[in-house]
């Protein structure tokens, strides 16, 4: 029987984390989705608020069906906020809607990691697709020719793409916040005990892209060790 040390010393570790972080996530959301506003500023509210003190006043904010579905669509140029965050007094609502508003803040000062996040999102996508098919075809193939060697390899470079997106997002998702507090805080909308729960909320959020990113490394690895495991046979 073959036994993949790869997979449990390398990925299993890190979609373990993956899965940590996920359920800190759930968890502190719905503890500080309990926690509202004394003020009652909703969401959306916030939000507007934010973009007005940022000279954002012509970017909208939608609501959207989903639950955690927030994000900033930089093509549309609007921010679209779940039922919950939209409508929601609490301090995760507030947290993760100023936090949507950071990206649009980085978009219209030209935050240079989301820049490069953006450029990169269409040949992420295209080796993220082709990826692990050439990889399986240049491993299969690899004793009829070098070609197919280096077709392995190309792929581990689409692969590699993955990992880097998720390391450029990092400094992107962690300045959106620090953008979302430092605004929350400037301008009164929640108090310093309520921040505090803003600030738990967008920290484990945060902790769900260090594990995306430890997930694409140790995937990447693992595909590198058994390129090489597996052309060096043939």
């Amino acid at each position: 029987m073959y036994f993949d040390w790869t997979y449990f010393i390398l990925v299993l570790p890190a979609m373990l984390f993956a899965m940590i972080a996920s359920a800190g996530v759930n968890s502190t959301y719905a503890k500080y989705s309990k926690q509202y506003s004394s003020k009652g500023v909703t969401g959306a509210q916030a939000a507007r608020l934010v973009l007005d003190k940022n000279g954002l006043y012509n970017i909208p904010i939608e609501q959207i069906p989903g639950k955690l579905t927030d994000h900033f669509d930089p093509t549309a140029n609007v921010i679209r906020l779940s039922g919950d965050v939209y409508n929601g007094t609490s301090t995760a609502s507030i947290g993760v809607a100023c936090h949507e508003v950071g990206h649009a803040i980085q978009h219209a000062v030209g935050y240079t990691p989301i820049k490069i996040r953006s450029a990169i999102v269409p040949i992420t996508n295209i080796g993220s697709k082709i990826a692990v098919p050439l990889i399986i075809i240049g491993i299969l193939c690899s004793s009829l020719g070098e070609i197919f060697v280096w077709l392995a390899y190309i792929g581990l470079i689409g692969f590699a793409l993955t990992a880097i997106f998720q390391l450029v997002t990092l400094p992107t998702e962690f300045n959106a916040s620090s953008r979302a507090l430092a605004t929350i805080r400037d301008n009164n909308i929640l108090t310093p005990d309520e921040l505090k729960g803003a600030r738990k909320v967008l920290s484990a959020a945060a902790m769900t892209y260090v594990a995306a990113l430890a997930v694409a490394v140790a995937q990447l690895l693992r595909l590198i060790i058994i390129v090489n495991r597996r052309t060096d046979r043939r």
